[in-house]
């Protein structure tokens, strides 16, 4: 064997019978004996946003003491393991949610800073959120700018969902303009279809069920042919990579089975590929936004583990309530106990995520060090309705550019703008204002 100079471009794909799959990073990607950041691979960072509703019960989140020498509370527990690779950032708020109109303006502020127009109608207007400032720049090389995830689909509802604000500001925590929400897919199997291809009616997929088709069987031959030019670790990655979207489709069409078993049951009408379990459905729509990043397909992603006023009930932590109405704790500290089981539980299944992350070999280090993923709620107190102060997690090494195991508290009211304005300059998206923001957030440079 000998070095080369050559190397496979990033955006190599894996084609066959009208599918066309992108590919992770490979070591072939980066051209032999020189340094990966003056390359054409240089890894830009992915931005995840993921959004949990009700806020949190702050004295079981937010550690004592600041600095790098602070302990987890409950809340933030399952994310101990990856202490060097997050930052909680304190005091935050946003003043442009601040009104009685909470469940409403809480989705649509959190990424934007920017009050929307009071209004029941069509005529919505609310600021453009960091996530779609981000796909205007980092996300144009790639097949999607960005991804939009939830679990629980409100777009039916219309009118008022909150005081003299319609429900449209409720749906999504993503706005391209002004005037254009992005809307929440909640379907894992239209999200598989989106990144992978191979849509349709639902009789022609589940014909392709019926069938026992993968959709990966189209591009076997030439991965074949690609895994001889490559080195082990490359072929061993691809390897991998099938493996993970092979086993996601199995998860979907035994979804999908489970539905057409259980059609005489009195449940909810759930489109075909939507889990029963909600456990399963959050792991699943995690593991899509994995590939996503891992492929390239999007470099910017925002998920609703739930929504604003969800009434679900989380019963794997014994509570029997719904979420909504538990919220309303009341100052009762039982409920209040409860309130911060279901948070805790939010917490671990984003652990999955992160875990999933840091499995991902990629370049000099794992899929997790070259993200940066905000983990939080746009409410803090939920009871007293409130946005100060506001529960946030960084996670992630963002490409290099973050350092970790930092408590950052502020003291006075901050806006929530000034971290959303620092994940995108980390993302290389350079920006001087968004919303009300008044500066970055310097103590995580790294």
């Amino acid at each position: 064997m000998f070095i080369s100079k050559k190397h496979l471009n990033r955006r190599q794909l894996l084609r066959g019978a009208g599918v066309a799959l992108s590919l992770p990073l490979l070591d072939a990607m980066l051209p032999a004996l020189t340094a990966q950041a003056q390359t054409a691979a240089n890894i830009t960072p992915r931005l995840g946003f993921v959004y949990v509703p009700h806020g949190a019960i702050m004295r079981e989140f937010t550690p004592d003491t600041t600095g790098n020498d602070w302990q987890f509370k409950p809340i933030l527990k399952p994310l101990e393991p990856y202490r060097d690779r997050l930052n909680i950032i304190s005091g935050l708020g946003h003043t442009a949610a601040d009104s009685s109109a909470v469940h409403s303006l809480s989705p649509c502020t959190w990424l934007s800073g920017v009050r929307p127009k009071p209004t029941l109608g069509s005529d919505a207007y609310a600021g453009v959120t960091a996530d779609q400032f981000a796909a205007q720049v980092i996300g144009q090389d790639t097949p999607l700018p960005s991804l939009e995830l939830a679990t629980e689909d409100h777009s039916g509802l219309i009118g008022a969902c909150d005081r003299d604000y319609g429900c449209i500001y409720m749906n999504t925590l993503s706005w391209r303009s002004a005037t254009t929400p992005n809307p929440m897919e909640i379907n894992p199997r239209k999200v598989f279809e989106r990144l992978f291809g191979q849509g349709g009616t639902i009789e022609q997929r589940l014909e392709r069920q019926r069938e026992d088709r993968s959709i990966l069987d189209a591009i076997v031959q030439q991965s074949g042919h690609l895994n001889s030019t490559l080195g082990q670790s490359d072929q061993q990655k691809i390897s991998d990579y099938l493996d993970s979207i092979r086993e996601i489709e199995r998860r979907l069409q035994q979804a999908e089975s489970q539905i057409a078993t259980n059609a005489d049951l009195v449940i909810p009408e759930a489109p075909a590929g939507i889990p029963f379990v909600y456990e399963e459905h959050l792991k699943m729509m995690f593991d899509l936004m994995t590939l996503a990043f891992q492929s390239n397909i999007t470099r910017v992603s925002s998920f609703m583990m739930a929504r604003e006023t969800s009434n679900r009930t989380y019963p794997m932590v014994q509570v029997f309530e719904g979420h909504h109405a538990t919220s309303h704790h009341q100052n009762d500290s039982e409920k209040m106990t409860r309130n911060a089981r279901i948070q805790a539980w939010h917490v671990g299944q984003f652990k999955y995520f992160v875990d999933k992350l840091a499995s991902i070999q990629e370049g000099d280090g794992t899929l997790l060090d070259n993200v940066i993923l905000l983990y939080g709620s746009n409410m803090s107190n939920s009871n007293a309705h409130d946005h100060y102060p506001l529960p946030a997690v960084l996670v992630g090494g963002g490409a290099g550019t973050l350092k970790g195991g930092m408590h950052v508290r502020y003291d006075q009211r901050t806006p929530m703008a000034n971290l959303l304005l620092t994940m995108l300059n980390k993302a290389g998206v350079a920006m001087d204002q968004l919303g009300d923001s008044t500066g970055l957030v310097s103590e995580i440079h790294a």
